[in-house]
């Protein structure tokens, strides 16, 4: 029975993945002639940033414009809260307002910039081609400023978790 049962998991966890596969090659499909196209190629520059992250993130902002890099943190809840009266000032946790999805998107895109960066990767370069030479030098910058972030998160022995979210919000300027 405990085969069974076993076997039975096993299906459908294969199931599940290759319906998983069709959802991202429709994604795909999608993202290469929409609206969002340039988006979506400017994001997939950075590491962490696959194609379904990069639409996503595409979707839930629509208008890149009404930010700046200083703002967009606080659009996505990637600020932290803060108690005042007087002259103390508390800061807490993040705010956790805006979008939940794009929050995680970012958040979870994060993780992959405490690897050390080098350089790019055959992907990576072929996505490098893909965008102007503005957007080229920026995302070769940032990656490195993110990696970075890390680093100093690192050494000041901040919480993996915090860092992360510190280099989610850099992520998001």
């Amino acid at each position: 029975m405990l085969q069974f049962t076993y076997q039975a998991d096993v299906e459908q966890a294969e199931l599940l993945a290759a319906h998983s596969h069709r959802i991202d090659q429709r994604i795909a499909a999608v993202a290469r002639d929409c609206e969002y196209t340039p988006v979506v190629d400017g994001l997939m520059c950075l590491r962490g940033i696959q194609v379904t992250t990069a639409f996503g993130l595409a979707v839930e902002i629509g208008d890149w414009t009404r930010f700046t890099g200083a703002t967009i943190g606080s659009y996505f809840g990637l600020v932290p809260s803060e108690q005042s009266s007087g002259q103390s000032r508390h800061q807490g946790p993040i705010t956790k307002a805006g979008s939940r999805y794009a929050r995680k998107l970012l958040v979870e895109a994060a993780w992959q910039h405490r690897r050390p960066y080098v350089t790019p990767g055959l992907r990576p370069l072929r996505q490098l081609d893909l965008v102007g030479p503005a957007t080229r030098i920026r995302a070769l910058e940032g990656n490195h400023r993110l990696h970075h972030k890390w680093e100093a998160c690192d050494a000041r022995k901040k919480r993996s978790a915090t860092a992360n979210t510190a280099v989610a919000r850099e992520l998001a300027g």
